[in-house]
């Protein structure tokens, strides 16, 4: 499955003093993605509950390069790197894609999520249902291939 690929807009308020995307609003910006690829442009029903019904159970973020404010959105691709009974891992970049087809990277991370029962305040299974369309994104990376 190709990446889910989601343009978000910088805004005027993300940026810090010297008007880079503070370290923090890069959540954001997975979040809106998250969002995005599993609730507006899900590949079929049943990932609804996962859009806003989990929570995080990790972030892991490393900031290649700064980006800087300008009027034009930048890309988020998002995929699945993993999928286990109660937790599912997604797989980000920030970036531009420029026109002779180089990548240039703003930032890499991970999330851990769980889906959960705000009502009874607990986690619980990923469905079977919810499984086939996280599978739909799943790219798997080799764990003992050197970074």
């Amino acid at each position: 499955m190709a990446r889910h690929i989601y343009d978000c807009p910088l805004r005027w308020a993300d940026m810090d003093s010297l008007g880079h995307v503070n370290n923090v609003v890069y959540v954001d910006y997975l979040q809106e993605a998250r969002v995005d690829m599993l609730r507006v442009h899900a590949p079929a029903q049943g990932g609804e509950e996962l859009a806003e019904g989990v929570v995080v159970v990790r972030h892991e973020v490393e900031y290649v390069r700064p980006l800087v404010f300008r009027p034009e959105p930048v890309r988020v691709e998002s995929w699945v790197t993993r999928i286990r009974a109660a937790t599912f891992t997604l797989g980000y970049e920030i970036l531009d894609e420029l026109p002779d087809g180089e990548r240039r990277v703003y930032l890499r991370a991970s999330t851990v999520l769980t889906p959960y029962v705000f009502a009874q305040e607990r986690p619980r299974r990923v469905t079977d249902r919810e499984r086939e369309v996280l599978s739909r994104f799943l790219e798997t990376v080799d764990e003992g291939a050197a970074s």
